[in-house]
């Protein structure tokens, strides 16, 4: 099980809902490394797979946007995966919802979004994908609630999230 210092947390904690996941996301970071092959993916149980998937999604998503997360290659990861489904369970439903509508975008154009492309082929996407926009500012507008929703799904189980030392 992966490890994390109660002391980490405390001070996270205090700091805010986004310094509390990535107390644990950074754990999963570490012991994945740079490499995410089917090896060192299942060194995460489902759990952890959540939030870390959420972690990315988010951090992609108010940076840059569905576009940089796709082309930074996280689309089969956060679309083909039952990350939303979990997410659900967790009680945050209404981002499901969000994820869903994003994921048929991605499935429909998937080819196109994941190809390589130069800086001024990348910008040009959010041109080409302003069917994302409306997506994203959703996401925004709720993205606090989305967040503390996870934080509070992750507090009253820690034990599913990594061993507390």
């Amino acid at each position: 099980m992966i490890e994390v210092s109660d002391a980490a947390l405390r001070q996270a904690a205090e700091e805010g809902m986004d310094a509390f996941i990535q107390v644990f996301t950074d754990a999963y970071k570490q012991v994945i490394g740079d490499e995410w092959n089917a090896e060192k993916m299942a060194l995460l149980n489902a759990e952890q797979h959540t939030l870390l998937a959420y972690q990315l999604f988010r951090d992609e998503v108010m940076e840059g946007g569905f576009c940089q997360l796709i082309q930074n290659g996280y689309g089969g990861y956060i679309f083909m995966n039952p990350f939303a489904k979990a997410l659900r369970l967790w009680g945050v439903g209404d981002l499901t919802k969000l994820i869903y509508s994003a994921r048929e975008i991605y499935v429909a154009n998937k080819e196109d979004l994941e190809r390589e492309r130069t800086d001024e082929e990348f910008m040009a996407m959010y041109e080409q994908y302003e069917a994302f926009d409306d997506l994203e500012d959703a996401f925004l507008e709720k993205e606090e609630m989305f967040t503390a929703l996870v934080a509070e799904y992750v507090d009253e189980h820690l034990t599913q999230f990594a061993s507390i030392v």
